[in-house]
């Protein structure tokens, strides 16, 4: 932390964290084509997921749900139901109002700057009812999910690639939270990146406070190995200017408890 290179690092990263008022015109102000809500893997398949939520909910008490909220990394070998997945991705994703003909914006469960909402949803399913183990991708317009493919030697490979964390091994599902900063960029410009981050914590706040609803447990992870994380997803971490770029920002187990 003492050499200059290491000072001057932290101070760019902190300058990132401030509002930027800055006189650049957007894409959106010069009239380009607003990026696309959502990825999608063409010819997978698609699995339609579960909306009423009733019988998943074992506490609905908000009170009490802030007072137990807690990073948990005890699971049991109990396997999530299709409908209790269901609901995690509705609460962390979920799509409440769609605006425009054809869809501009969407309202979701989660607040987002400006409604650009630039997460993807990616799920390392180990232990679901009625759904194989691998790689899933939640299409949050369409509320469905879909089968990106088997992943050879899943839980070892998602382990090393969250740096040996042995809980992660553990876990029914992991989530991953990739960005595809063009989204936001295409309004914020050099403010997209900030908001972003603050956008993703909404996410996982809503994914500890759904985990207790249902009497399961989730821990957030910042501390992954992004060229790995990103291999698994079949993504590129090489720096980037493109609108396409997209890469790993956050990660989270869910399990059953013990």
């Amino acid at each position: 932390m003492d050499d200059n290179k290491s000072k001057i690092r932290i101070m760019e990263l902190r300058e990132m964290m401030k509002s930027v008022n800055d006189e650049i015109i957007s894409d959106q102000q010069k009239g380009l084509p607003q990026p696309e809500l959502e990825k999608r893997y063409e010819g997978n398949k698609i699995i339609s997921l579960p909306n009423n939520f009733e019988s998943v909910i074992k506490n609905n008490d908000y009170l009490n749900l802030l007072n137990l909220r807690a990073s948990r990394r005890k699971y049991s070998d109990g396997s999530l139901t299709i409908d209790e997945l269901a609901f995690l991705l509705w609460t962390t994703q979920g799509v409440k109002r769609s605006m425009g003909n054809p869809i501009r914006s969407t309202l979701r469960t989660v607040p987002s700057a400006g409604a650009r909402h630039p997460f993807e949803t990616y799920l390392f399913i180990n232990r679901v009812d009625d759904l194989e183990p691998g790689l899933y991708h939640y299409l949050a317009l369409e509320h469905k999910l879909e089968y990106v493919g088997f992943v050879d030697n899943q839980v070892q490979k998602v382990c090393e690639s969250f740096e040996e964390q042995a809980f992660t091994s553990k876990a029914a599902v992991n989530f991953v939270w990739t960005v595809i900063p063009y989204r936001s960029e295409w309004r914020y410009c050099m403010n997209a990146q900030k908001y972003s981050l603050i956008d993703i914590g909404h996410v996982c706040q809503n994914l500890y406070l759904a985990c207790e609803a249902i009497n399961c447990g989730t821990c957030a992870i910042g501390a992954y190995d992004q060229v790995l994380l990103d291999k698994l997803l079949g993504l590129n971490s090489m720096p980037s200017f493109e609108k396409e770029n997209e890469f790993s920002v956050y990660a989270a187990t869910v399990g059953k408890l013990n």
